[in-house]
């Protein structure tokens, strides 16, 4: 199975919000967000704080897509 973080990308769209303010807003790094932009793991705890600052689950930000589906 592999990730998908454009539920992400859209709720901050929504939010009216940049990658860098998120980066800024949870100190994460920017190698980090590289790894969201390309659609890599990321830690438990990246996802978690995440979660805790755009007061959504993780559900609301990524999804896990089979290997055999097309997108």
């Amino acid at each position: 199975m592999r990730v998908s973080y454009n539920k992400l990308w859209k709720l901050l769209i929504d939010k009216g919000m940049k990658k860098m303010d998120l980066l800024e807003a949870i100190e994460m790094s920017p190698n980090t967000l590289a790894k969201l932009g390309r659609n890599e793991d990321v830690s438990m705890d990246v996802l978690k704080r995440i979660c805790a600052h755009m007061q959504c689950d993780v559900g609301d930000i990524m999804e896990m897509i089979p290997d055999d589906e097309e997108s």
